[in-house]
């Protein structure tokens, strides 16, 4: 009958022991008021890592980080000449976006792109000898790059544009003489030091102008390099769509106007002739087949 009675009170395996085991209570004594053991009690009381010893970790990841949104996303530039004014002054940081063309995006018109040197335009320029901090920082993109040989300019037609300026007149895509008063250089004329045209862009290729138009070597005075003046857009690094620095300087650079007007793109132009010679075809066709039944009646 004991055993059957004991039996039927065993204590549950999980229960804590009251033999009275004298190892068993030392253990008991030793754990903390929690319930954690004792090496739970000194892991718990561990000192954080010294700030010091993360430091280079988070530097680390900080500069990976930094070379990967100069690489992927946006990239500072600094400009270095008069060209662009005023939209842009010479000094001036601008960001450019190196997104979109990851995914296919082309140049629009009106639009400021960076491009480089699509070969002999810069050929005179001199370029500055960065030192190795400045080389390191350009590198990761902290610093805009004084050594590559970059241009900035403002997209004035796509490929299968035609563009013309004539001596005192407006700049003409596909037909549309564009209003660039908002933009260019005050008391500079369109083209007037270098008229230029018709020229019919090349496809995936873009033609670039200053806004200080007589202070700008853009693409008419690079007609006998290959490309006839204009920028594969291969070469293009990226749209420049703010002016970051100075501070007193900061701006977006929207598409004007003008760019957006009815008509102006190459293949809206030609839209309603090819919709008129479609509709026209059919008619043709269903004249010559009235006239050719009416003289087998006849």
């Amino acid at each position: 009958m004991a055993v059957g009675a004991r039996s039927g009170h065993e204590e549950p395996e999980d229960r804590p022991d009251h033999s009275g085991n004298a190892e068993s209570a030392g253990t008991t004594g030793r754990t903390g008021s929690d319930g954690d053991s004792p090496e739970g009690a000194v892991g718990a009381m561990r000192k954080p890592r010294s700030f010091w010893k993360e430091l280079p970790l988070l530097i680390g990841i900080a500069l990976v980080l930094a070379l990967l949104i100069k690489t992927f996303l946006v990239q500072a530039f600094s400009i270095p000449s008069d060209s662009m004014q005023d939209t842009l002054q010479r000094g001036d940081r601008v960001l450019v976006d190196k997104l979109t063309p990851w995914f296919g995006a082309e140049p629009k018109r009106g639009e400021v792109v960076v491009f480089h040197d699509p070969g002999g335009w810069l050929e005179e320029t001199q370029t500055p000898n960065p030192n190795v901090v400045q080389k390191f920082l350009s590198f990761i993109g902290l610093m805009p790059s004084v050594e590559e040989k970059d241009l900035i300019k403002r997209v004035i037609a796509v490929g299968g544009d035609t563009v013309e300026c004539k001596e005192n007149g407006p700049v003409v895509v596909n037909g549309k003489a564009l209003d660039e008063k908002s933009f260019i250089f005050p008391g500079n004329t369109p083209c007037n030091d270098e008229p230029f045209g018709p020229i019919k862009v090349p496809e995936g290729r873009i033609w670039v102008m200053g806004d200080h138009r007589q202070n700008s070597r853009d693409s008419r005075y690079h007609q006998e390099l290959p490309g006839s003046g204009t920028v594969s857009n291969d070469e293009v690094v990226g749209r420049a769509i703010v002016v970051a620095w100075p501070i007193n300087r900061w701006a977006t650079l929207p598409v004007p106007n003008t760019f957006d007007q009815p008509g102006l793109s190459a293949v809206a132009a030609a839209a309603p002739g090819a919709i008129g010679l479609a509709g026209a075809v059919p008619i043709v066709i269903w004249r010559r087949r009235a006239g050719l039944n009416s003289g087998r009646q006849n």
